[in-house]
Formats: C-alpha cells, sequence, structure tokens
C-alpha cells in the first residue's frame, strides 16, 4: 500500500513547503595582526636603555613571554624575550648580547606580570635576572574556568574572536639573525595578552574563583621546575629492556650522552635516539665495528662519539652486581598505583574512593581534576594517611599533611574532608569484609575440623 509523508489531517496544498536547511554561516576571524608594527630587536645597550625607558614610564600590566630552543639545545635558556607594556609599545629583547639584563628588572619594578604557561618560562627568565612580583597566567586561568582547550591561539580566537597563527612555534630560535616572519610570530604572542587577562580575570570573578586563581598565580612566583631522579628511567623503549646489566648499559649510555649534549649544548635526542641506546644495549658490542654493526643504532652522533658509547657499555659489563640498577627505581614517593592492590589493599581502596570524590569535586566546580588537587598529593596522602582516627583529628591531621606537601587553601578546603572520609570508608570496608570472612560457612567448617 502506498503511503504518504504528509500528515493525514492537514490537506497536501497546506503542507509547509520542505526546504533544505541552510548550512550555518561562519563567520570569517579575524586575523591578529601588530597594532604598531614589528619592532627592530633590541640588541645593544643602548638600545635596552631606551625601551626600559619608556618601559618604566609605562601603566599597567606588563605582557611577557620567552622563546627557548627547544628540541634544538640542551640548555633551556631564553633566546628572546618579548615584552610589551601600555605607553611601552612591544620590545623583542634578544638577550644573548647582554652580561644582564638588570635595567628591563628595573623597568618592570612591581608591575603585574602576564604570561601563557608561566610554568615553561618562569626558569629561563629567572636566569636572566627576571623575577615577577606579581604574576596572572593565562593558561592556569584558562583551566580554572574549564575551558577544554587553553592554548593561546585557541583562548585569543575564542575569547577576543581573532587568530593567532602559530606556524613557527618549534623553530630553531637560536639561529641569528632571527628570520623577520619568526620575529612576527614572536611579537604577536605578547600583542593581546593584556586584553585577553582582563576578559579572564572577569570571567573569574563571575565565576567566584578569582581567589583561588590569587593563590595559584601567588605559588607559581616561586617555581622551580622538578629535579627528576634518575631521568634515565625515562628512556623512550626501557620497558623492553631485559636483564640489570643491560638495564645498566641503557643507563650508562644515557648519562654519557647527557654530558656530551650539554657540553654541545645539543637536545640529547639529536646525538643518537633513545632507541639507539636500547639497541646498543641490547647488543653489547665489545668493538666499533660491532657497535657501528648494531641494528637500530644510529645517529649524528653515533660514529663520531663511538669511542664513548663504547666506554659506557664497558662501564656496565664489567659492574659488580650490587653497582647494577634496580628494575624498579627508588624515590621517597609511593609505588606506582597499579600496584597498590598487591602491596596495600587497604590503600587501593583509599585511593579509589578519594579519586571519585575529587573527580565528582572537580566536575561539580568545572575544572581539571589536576589542577582542584596535584596526584602526586593525592597518593601520597593516600599511601601514608596520618595515624590519627578520630574524625576531627583526622582532618586536621589531612589538613596539615596537603599543607605541608604545597597544596594550597582553596584545593584544602575543598578536598580534605573528602579524602578523610575516604581513609576512615576504606578501612571500615576492609573491617566488614575481614568480619564476614570469619563468619562465612567455609571458616566454621574449618575451625570445627571437619
Amino acid at each position: 500500500m502506498a503511503t504518504n509523508d504528509t500528515d493525514s489531517t492537514t490537506p497536501a496544498d497546506e503542507q509547509p513547503d520542505q526546504q533544505p536547511a541552510e548550512p550555518p554561516v561562519e563567520v570569517p576571524v579575524e586575523l591578529l595582526r601588530l597594532a604598531e608594527g614589528l619592532p627592530p630587536v633590541i640588541d645593544t645597550v643602548e638600545a635596552l636603555d631606551a625601551y626600559c625607558a619608556g618601559l618604566a614610564a609605562g601603566t599597567g600590566p606588563v605582557a611577557i613571554d620567552a622563546e627557548r630552543a627547544s628540541g634544538y639545545r640542551y640548555s633551556n635558556r631564553a633566546y628572546l624575550i618579548q615584552v610589551k607594556r601600555e605607553g611601552a609599545g612591544i620590545g623583542l629583547i634578544d638577550p644573548i648580547p647582554f652580561d644582564d639584563l638588570a635595567p628591563l628588572a628595573q623597568a618592570i619594578g612591581d608591575a603585574e606580570w602576564i604570561l601563557h604557561a608561566a610554568t615553561q618560562d618562569l626558569p629561563c627568565l629567572a636566569e636572566v635576572g627576571l623575577k615577577p612580583a606579581a604574576l596572572f597566567d593565562t593558561e592556569l586561568a584558562g583551566r580554572l574556568l574549564g575551558y577544554p582547550r587553553v592554548g593561546l591561539a585557541t583562548l585569543v580566537e575564542t575569547l577576543l574572536g581573532r587568530q593567532l597563527l602559530k606556524e613557527h612555534s618549534a623553530v630553531d630560535w637560536s639561529t641569528r639573525p632571527l628570520p623577520l616572519p619568526w620575529l612576527e610570530y614572536a611579537a604577536l604572542d605578547v600583542e593581546v595578552l593584556v586584553e585577553l587577562r582582563d576578559v579572564l580575570a572577569a570571567q573569574l570573578v563571575e565565576a567566584g574563583k578569582d581567589d583561588w586563581a590569587r593563590q595559584e598565580f601567588e605559588q607559581l612566583r616561586g617555581f622551580q621546575p622538578a629535579v627528576r631522579v634518575d631521568a634515565w628511567r625515562r628512556t623512550s623503549g626501557l620497558h623492553k629492556v631485559r636483564g640489570r646489566r643491560t638495564l645498566g648499559a641503557v643507563r650508562e649510555l644515557w648519562i654519557t650522552r647527557d654530558q656530551i649534549a650539554g657540553e654541545r649544548d645539543v637536545t640529547p635526542g639529536r646525538l643518537i635516539p633513545d632507541s639507539a641506546l636500547v639497541a646498543a644495549a641490547t647488543a653489547m658490542p665489545s668493538s666499533r665495528g660491532e657497535l657501528m654493526r648494531t641494528p637500530g643504532f644510529h645517529g649524528r652522533g653515533a660514529s663520531r662519539h663511538a669511542n664513548d658509547w663504547l666506554a659506557a657499555i664497558q662501564r656496565a659489563a664489567q659492574m659488580a652486581e650490587d653497582e647494577l640498577p634496580s628494575r624498579v627505581g627508588g624515590g621517597d614517593g609511593p609505588p606506582a598505583p597499579r600496584a597498590w592492590a598487591d602491596k596495600d589493599p587497604v590503600a587501593a581502596r583509599r585511593l579509589d574512593i578519594a579519586r571519585a570524590a575529587v573527580a565528582e569535586i572537580a566536575e561539580r566546580h568545572g575544572l581539571p581534576v589536576e589542577n582542584l588537587l596535584t596526584p602526586d598529593h593525592l597518593r601520597r596522602v593516600m599511601w601514608t594517611p596520618p595515624s590519627a582516627r578520630d574524625a576531627v583529628e583526622l582532618l586536621e591531621a589531612v589538613i596539615d599533611q596537603l599543607r605541608a606537601l604545597g597544596a594550597r587553601s582553596w584545593q584544602v578546603g575543598l578536598t580534605a574532608p573528602v579524602l578523610s572520609r575516604a581513609i576512615l570508608e576504606a578501612e571500615e570496608r576492609a573491617e566488614r569484609q575481614d568480619s564476614s570472612s570469619s563468619r562465612s560457612p567455609e571458616s566454621e567448617t574449618s575451625s570445627d575440623g571437619s
């Protein structure tokens, strides 16, 4: 039987026209441009003094950014520093020719710094004597506000409606002279930071998160990169290595590569990649020829430093057993969470309960879990909780433990209650399970001796 798509109660000639929906009109995003053009690079004392005089006379916060040669150089030094302040315009400062940047530090004074992803730039800026009296991190503000993507280009487009091109983000900034397109890219990174800061600051106030942000920004002022213990254990492909002596060879090769890279100021992976370290350690060649014929052993520094690689392998081959590294690294932190169930089932239960509770709080407040509470802090408290078991005393002890680890007051206030409850709940569950097991028919049968 034929069917009709029209409503049976409405005459066909009264049906509305079935017009295909028009696709939404895409509003073009304005490409961000430098309002005052590209300034010359500041690489002389006279040019630096002149810019700093204008910077000191400027008003408001100071937008600041730095470009490093990550992926090319061993050091984390800044190869270009971009600054902008109302009344002074943009300054592109080449720090390499200067003994120090004291004039720039004095010109900025106590003004608030505006950075994006501050932890990336604060260490290299501190190396040249630049330390903030106050700061605002636009990336961290975006995280606290729950934006799913917090890259600078994304936030500029989302909040300011302008497109920031990022085609030169991975170039070698130690290159001299710096090409003009690179310099324009670098200048654009600070062009609208003040404007972006103002929008984000207003949103933080509206969301009731401005005090959280102030605490986070104050904590950032003293940021120091974490010192990695046994950094060689991060070698890609290490999980394929079998045997402690092979593991020792990887360690010796890694240390040798790191020393050479530091002396030459090149990224270690540009000498020989991690895969070459693992290949050479696995093969354990005893001659230069064997080393160079090892499948997978390659790289710019493979042949040039062949004697160094061989010496590293020979050191590992001659080590006593007690000198060889263990499969599992040391450190003062708790074990990997996947091992908790075997090592301490109650601790594993504590962690599961606490993780779920912290995730629920983070979702309720619209921010990433890791910004609500550092995962390492959570694991440390759950692995070695305070000994108190009175609810009030335990809560106070958890608060003290979190503060000692470096958690901020707003984080402590939101998470300490659920962490203390997780400790008690996990132990209560364990006690109930033990009690239930002791009353099970199997237990009764066993106790009767039948």
